[in-house]
């Protein structure tokens, strides 16, 4: 009865890191939609700065609460994070810039199989075949969806490239860093978001001045739009956990797949709030088969070979509260 009691719990557990990420990440993109769209609050750069400002104080509040044990993570790894984190940050905004949507939801749908390469050369990852082909399925039902007009430029290139592989590398070094030091989601926030933010909130007026012309401190605030965004930063706090849960309890590869689940939602919920006319047959087919792709995806992976670790990441030796657990919920 033990066995499966542990199961169990492992799939609730599953079950709930999902669900907050998902809930939490739909929900910041209908927030920032309306921020942005309705209000005019271009500064994507600068937002999410504000938004570690916020999660660095959620985790100095559980630090102090005593939810959060003390931990380490050595400077270089610190540093080397935070260039990947915000050159993802800034390489995605300027990528949207740059390129026609279709083809910068083309570079999103490229996260994937860059991630199975970060996977397969640094961990010795195998995949089987039912495992490669459900990630296919995904990646052909969400460009269904998604993909429109394509248009490419060099610039515009150079900037997916780097948004790309700098996403990639940072979602695998989420994974890696929780591996390699025992460092549970609250313990990797709390040493990341500090950084982030300050580091962020340095370049973020500068960078979003340079996609869009404006100056941050020259906007003017309504009741409202101010409403937006400290509910988008609150939100925030939930997005930016729910991903290192959902990274250190599954691999980045599971992140990119099983997330595209917010692209339909979104899609979906864009058609119910702000209007149907860009609801049609191929749009829902692609629905359909991104979400048939997602069921076969993880039911191949959890399947004995469906996704197997050729190497073992050594760890420390010292467990920290909740580290042991999240490890323990990851794929084999």
């Amino acid at each position: 009865m033990g066995t499966p009691r542990k199961s169990d719990k492992k799939a609730a557990l599953d079950l709930a890191a999902w669900s907050f990420n998902i809930t939490s990440s739909v929900g910041i993109i209908m927030v920032n939609k309306a921020l942005m769209a309705t209000h005019g609050f271009s500064f994507a750069t600068t937002l999410t700065g504000l938004h570690f400002v916020t999660t660095t104080l959620m985790t100095i509040v559980f630090r102090w609460l005593g939810l959060s044990q003390p931990s380490h993570l050595p400077l270089p790894d610190l540093i080397k994070f935070v260039i990947f984190s915000n050159l993802s940050i800034v390489g995605m905004n300027v990528s949207l810039m740059w390129n026609s949507v279709g083809f910068y939801q083309i570079a999103k749908l490229c996260m994937i199989p860059a991630s199975c390469l970060l996977e397969v050369v640094f961990d010795r990852v195998h995949y089987s075949r039912d495992t490669k082909l459900s990630i296919m399925v995904v990646l052909v039902g969400v460009a269904v969806c998604t993909v429109t007009d394509v248009s490419v430029n060099a610039k515009g290139m150079l900037a997916a490239v780097i948004a790309v592989w700098s996403t990639a590398f940072q979602q695998y070094y989420v994974h890696y860093l929780q591996r390699k030091y025992s460092l549970n989601s609250f313990n990797l926030l709390g040493h990341t978001a500090p950084a982030q933010a300050g580091s962020l909130l340095l370049v973020g007026p500068f960078v979003d001045f340079l996609l869009t012309g404006k100056r941050v401190d020259h906007f003017n605030f309504s009741s409202l739009s101010l409403f937006f965004l400290v509910l988008s930063c609150f939100i925030a706090i939930g997005v930016n956990l729910s991903q290192f849960i959902c990274i250190g309890r599954f691999s980045a590869v599971s992140f990119q797949v099983l997330g595209h689940m917010k692209t339909v939602l979104v899609l979906f919920l864009g058609f119910l709030f702000f209007g149907k006319e860009g609801l049609n047959l191929h749009v829902v087919l692609g629905m359909i088969l991104a979400v048939l792709g997602m069921m076969w995806y993880g039911n191949a992976s959890a399947k004995p070979g469906g996704k197997e670790r050729r190497s073992v990441l050594p760890v420390r030796s010292e467990r920290h509260n909740g580290a042991s657990e999240e490890k323990d919920g990851g794929e084999k």
